[in-house]
């Protein structure tokens, strides 16, 4: 009784089996479903009244159709479909010619090799100045960053200096970066917050490092220089970072803000391509005792404008790590250093670990490059080309083509000009050219010059701008309403000189020694110590220049 009642279980499964399989879809080679139907099941079993178990499963199932039966067959069909779908739809492209068959070896171009679809259309961006005006520029998606500098050079007049940068600013967050010159507009915007925005300004600090790699990383940060004990080259320092098979290890104590909280802890931290980690234990490296803060792959790393105020942090030079999404200000990787050189040398480490050479193409481009991408108008403007130097000296005007001779006339012209204002000032012509009126307005003409500042304004523009050395502005004094002050950055440090006025045989000069060295105006001034560094510890170099769009 047993017997015949396992054989009739075994029997009904079976037939539920078949049932079962006849309705499972399979996927052909053309790419069609069929619905496979079993004729060999559909004809009467015969009776086998002496077969065990094992042999009346064996006959009624066979292992493909007990497969079939323990799978989810019908979900690996689907997707089957899908990918012959996707197969299919490639294939049936039209052949396309290949127009450089010596170097692929094929005449024609097969629908996989085809490059992918790059973002098409326009979109509307907004660009705005220090000042706070705005401009709207209509853009195409695949601009990069350094075109559209190079634009709004081009619209807004300015000298080309390959110093533009484009700043990615969030003042609720109280955050600040540089696009990097390849960087996407449109795929950047489109991972701000609505109450970010761009901002057009001067960055000489961008690639900086190429220049002086020795002063952005002491031999006491990079791991590799304690290991041998060694100084480091700035050829093999270069190397080391730019080269992706290396593995270049930055390491120091940081201030790490606990998530969620207002706390502080000073731990031991090192930055490798992998990510951003701390020592659980001291300065050990031990992979067990290290503890992920960051990436960096799907990051960016920002300045902080508002440390103190809105963080709560330990000393002024704070930074974070920002996920390139909309994110909240709990998610946001806060660090903060002791003094403005590390912070820097942080910050660059973070960018040089992440785009590595691509950041050397960058600095590169702009001396090999000298047309623009997506437009090709010239970047200085029509007034300064429709420009030529002229000799009036004979009876007919000839343009003067020699750039020496074309200097040497405009010094010419312009001393005699000075004579002449002070001949007119002997002779007590009241022309409008009157020499104490005009040296003491004439450099209020000029980009370098931001009038009536506070110190603080001062320092916050020269941060802005990157703290090399050499930049440098000049502004009204505070405490003497007849002198002046020039602000220059040394050494990642601001200092202040004051100008002051002095008369000599009833005319009014400006010096910056307490009289040995007078200059007419500020004009000379500025241009004297650019060439000559004089009382100051160095030239002038980079004028700290804001621009109106």
């Amino acid at each position: 009784c047993a017997w015949s009642i396992e054989r009739t279980r075994e029997h009904l499964y079976s037939t539920c089996s078949s049932v079962q399989s006849e309705s499972v879809p399979l996927l052909q080679h053309n790419g069609q479903v069929h619905v496979h139907r079993d004729h060999h099941r559909s004809a009467p079993m015969p009776p086998h009244s002496h077969t065990s178990n094992s042999e009346l499963q064996h006959s009624t199932t066979s292992p493909k159709q007990r497969r079939r039966r323990s799978q989810p067959m019908h979900i690996l069909a689907v997707r089957r479909l899908q990918e012959e779908e996707q197969q299919l739809r490639t294939s049936s492209l039209p052949a396309i010619p290949n127009p450089f068959p010596e170097l692929s070896g094929s005449p024609v171009l097969s629908p996989g090799s085809l490059p992918p679809c790059q973002p098409s259309g326009t979109y509307i961006i907004n660009i705005f100045s220090e000042d706070g005006m705005g401009k709207v520029v209509e853009i195409p998606a695949d601009m990069t960053a350094r075109d559209l500098c190079q634009l709004l050079v081009y619209k807004s007049h300015c000298v080309d200096d390959n110093s533009w940068a484009l700043v990615e600013h969030h003042p609720l967050l109280g955050l600040e970066r540089c696009l990097e010159d390849h960087e996407l507009v449109v795929q950047v915007q489109a991972s701000m917050t609505s109450e970010g925005r761009f901002l057009f300004r001067k960055n000489y600090a961008k690639y900086e490092f190429f220049r002086n790699p020795l002063n952005f990383f002491p031999e006491h940060m990079v791991a590799w220089c304690q290991e041998t004990n060694g100084a480091i080259p700035p050829s093999q320092l270069l190397q080391n970072f730019l080269n992706s098979s290396s593995c270049p290890e930055i390491q120091g104590f940081l201030y790490v803000k606990e998530m969620g909280r207002k706390s502080w802890k000073k731990l031991y931290v090192f930055l490798r391509r992998s990510g951003l980690y701390f020592s659980t234990k001291g300065t050990s490296k031990e992979p067990r005792h290290l503890q992920l803060l960051a990436d960096l792959e799907d990051s960016n790393v920002f300045t902080v404008t508002t440390g103190k105020k809105l963080h709560s942090a330990p000393t002024d030079y704070e930074f974070c790590i920002k996920p390139n999404k909309r994110t909240e200000l709990k998610e946001l990787r806060m660090l903060c250093t002791e003094d403005e050189q590390s912070r820097t040398s942080w910050m660059t480490a973070f960018r040089l670990f992440k785009y590595g050479i691509v950041l050397y193409q960058n600095y590169k481009i702009p001396q090999q490059r000298k047309t623009l991408s997506h437009f090709s108008t010239p970047v200085r403007s029509v007034s300064e080309n429709s420009l030529v130097a002229m000799d009036f000296s004979g009876r007919i005007g000839r343009v003067i083509d020699n750039p020496l001779e074309a200097q040497s006339a405009a010094m010419e012209e312009g001393n005699a000009w000075r004579k002449r204002s002070q001949r007119m000032n002997i002779l007590g012509s009241p022309s409008p050219l009157h020499p104490c009126l005009l040296n003491s307005v004439i450099h209020r003409t000029q980009l370098w010059f931001h009038g009536r500042i506070t110190r603080e304004e001062s320092h916050r523009m020269i941060h802005q701008q990157g703290q090399v050395d050499g930049l440098f502005l000049l502004r009204d004094s505070q405490s003497n309403p007849k002198a002046f002050v020039l602000t220059l950055c040394h050494h990642q440090k601001i200092k202040h000189f004051q100008i002051l006025p002095c008369e000599e045989d009833g005319q009014i000069f400006f010096s910056l020694d307490d009289g040995s060295t007078k200059f007419t105006d500020l004009i000379q001034l500025v241009e004297f110590y650019q060439l000559n560094r004089g009382v100051l510890p160095c030239k002038l170099k980079h004028p700290c220049t804001l621009v109106a769009l």
